[in-house]
C-alpha cells in the first residue's frame, strides 16, 4: 500500500531541526497519549475494550522502539492497581488517574470529570518535571481533556485520532438508547476545531468528517493502524485446535469483539441457523465461537445485548453450536484466529477493523459488512468476501462456500497474510513521529 511507505529512516538517530534560527537537536521527544475512558492493559472484550486499547498499546510499544518517550494516561477504575506501571518497555509509562470513583462507569458517567482528570495529568507532569512535546489523543473524551492540557500549558499541540464517529454511530442505531447524545456530538466538533492534525485510518472516514462534521480536511492524514505481526502469525491448525481444546475434526467460525448491537452478532446468529444443512454433521461438526462480553455472570450482572444474543440463540435452538466464550487473553488469540475456518465481522460499523486485520495476519480468511474501513481491509473474494450488513442470508451462503471449499479457504489465507504484512507497526508508528516533529515545529514558526 503506497500510502503506507514510510518517510524517513526511524532509527534512533537524533531530529534535527531549525528553532529561531538555531540547530536545536532533539534526541527525544516527550509525549503525553491520552486514553481517558480505558486502560491499554484492560483485558480485551469488555463493554469498553477493543481495537482502541490494542492501538494505543501496540503504538506506544513501537514509539519506544522508536526512541520516544510516552506517558499513556488513563482514568483509574480500581484502587488496588498500582498508579504507575511499566508494562508497555522501553521507559514508557501507563499512568491512572484519579478521576471520579475508583471503579468502572459508563463513558457518559465519567464525561464530568474531565477537568478533574486533566488536572491529574498536570500534576504528574508537574511532580515529575517533565514538559510534554505534544499531546495525543483518543476518542473525544480524552481530546476534550487534551483541549484543556494544551490550554494550560501555553499551546502544546494535540494530535486526535476519534476511533468512533458519534455521528456514524448514528446513522446505523436501531434504538434511542444506541444514539450518540449531542454533548457527544458537540465535543467532537470542539475536539476536531482544536487539534493541529487528526489521524484517520481510511480515506471513508476522512470522507465521514468532511461530510457530517464540515472538518477541515488539510488537517486530517489517513495512517491505518498496524498489527503485530510477531504475535499474530499463522499456527498450524493442528496445533492452534489442540491447544483451544478442539478436536482436528471440529470446524470453527469465530467472532472477537465487545458485545453490543453495533457489532452485528445477532446477524451471525441467524446465518447459523440458516447455514447449509449437509456440511454440519457429527464428523465434522461446525461451531460458533463468540469471544467478548461476560456470558456467565448472574442476570443482573449480564448486559441485555448478551441477554438477547443467548436468548436468540436458545430460541433458535443454536444452544449447542453456539459457544460464548466470554474474554480471552490477549497472547491466546493468534490460537483461535489460527483454529478457525473463518472469522466473521458483521458489524453495521467499523471505523478500521483491527480484529479482521490480526485474523489475517494469522491466515485466517474474513466475511466482513462492507462498512466502514472494512470494505478497504478485507478484499472481496481474494483475502474473504464483504458482504451488505444485516444480510442473515448472503452471509449464510458465504459461510458454506468457504467451509466447503479447504483449497480456497488455503488461498484466501495465504494472500490475507501477504496484505497483512502491509500494516507493520514499525512504518506506521514512523509515520506518526512524522506528525509529531512537524507540529512541534510548527509550534515554533
Amino acid at each position: 500500500m503506497a500510502n503506507l511507505v514510510a518517510r524517513r529512516d526511524y532509527k534512533r538517530e537524533p531530529f534535527i531541526t531549525q528553532v529561531f534560527g538555531f540547530t536545536k537537536r532533539l534526541t527525544y521527544m516527550r509525549i503525553a497519549m491520552l486514553s481517558y475512558h480505558t486502560c491499554p492493559l484492560a483485558t480485551l472484550g469488555g463493554k469498553d475494550t477493543g481495537g482502541m486499547n490494542v492501538y494505543v498499546r501496540d503504538l506506544t510499544k513501537e514509539l519506544g522502539k522508536l526512541g520516544i518517550h510516552v506517558d499513556v494516561f488513563t482514568r483509574s477504575q480500581d484502587e488496588h492497581v498500582p498508579h504507575v506501571l511499566h508494562d508497555l518497555g522501553f521507559g514508557n509509562r501507563v499512568v491512572h488517574i484519579q478521576a471520579g470513583p475508583e471503579e468502572p462507569k459508563s463513558k457518559a458517567d465519567i464525561a464530568k470529570y474531565i477537568p478533574e482528570f486533566a488536572e491529574g495529568i498536570k500534576r504528574f507532569a508537574e511532580e515529575k518535571g517533565i514538559i510534554y512535546d505534544a499531546l495525543h489523543s483518543h476518542y473525544w473524551l480524552s481530546g476534550l481533556a487534551a483541549e484543556i492540557l494544551s490550554n494550560t500549558w501555553g499551546g502544546t499541540p494535540i494530535v486526535h485520532m476519534f476511533h468512533t464517529l458519534g455521528e456514524m454511530k448514528n446513522r446505523v442505531a436501531r434504538s434511542e438508547e444506541e444514539r450518540a447524545g449531542d454533548d457527544r456530538l458537540e465535543g467532537e466538533r470542539q475536539v476536531l476545531r482544536r487539534a493541529k492534525r487528526i489521524i484517520v485510518a481510511t480515506m471513508a472516514e476522512l470522507t465521514q468528517l468532511r461530510f457530517l462534521y464540515k472538518a477541515d480536511v488539510t488537517k486530517m492524514i489517513i495512517i491505518p493502524p498496524g498489527v503485530d505481526t510477531s504475535h499474530f502469525y499463522p499456527i498450524p491448525k493442528d496445533e492452534a485446535k489442540q491447544f483451544i481444546g478442539l478436536k482436528p475434526e471440529d470446524r470453527m467460525i469465530l467472532f472477537v469483539g465487545r458485545i453490543e448491537p453495533l457489532k452485528g452478532v445477532d446477524t451471525l446468529i441467524q446465518a447459523m441457523s440458516h447455514f447449509d444443512k449437509s456440511l454440519q454433521n457429527k464428523e465434522h461438526p461446525v461451531h460458533l465461537a463468540i469471544i467478548g462480553g461476560e456470558p456467565n455472570v448472574s442476570p443482573h450482572e449480564m448486559s441485555a445485548e448478551m441477554k438477547r444474543l443467548q436468548k436468540m440463540s436458545d430460541d433458535l435452538c443454536m444452544g449447542s453450536t453456539i459457544l460464548f466464550l466470554g474474554k480471552r487473553a490477549q497472547d491466546t488469540l493468534p490460537y483461535y484466529y489460527s483454529a478457525a475456518e473463518v472469522l466473521v465481522m458483521p458489524s453495521l460499523y467499523e471505523s478500521f477493523g483491527m480484529v479482521a486485520l490480526e485474523a489475517m495476519a494469522c491466515g485466517t480468511p474474513v466475511i466482513a459488512s462492507e462498512v466502514g474501513g472494512l470494505g478497504y481491509l478485507v478484499q472481496n473474494g481474494v483475502t474473504g468476501y464483504t458482504i451488505p450488513d444485516s444480510d442473515p442470508n448472503m452471509l449464510s451462503e458465504k459461510l458454506s462456500i468457504l467451509l466447503s471449499d479447504k483449497e480456497l479457504r488455503n488461498e484466501m489465507a495465504c494472500r490475507a497474510v501477504g496484505d497483512a504484512r502491509n500494516y507493520q507497526w514499525r512504518t506506521v508508528a514512523g509515520q506518526i513521529v512524522d506528525v509529531y516533529h512537524e507540529i512541534i515545529i510548527n509550534k515554533f514558526n
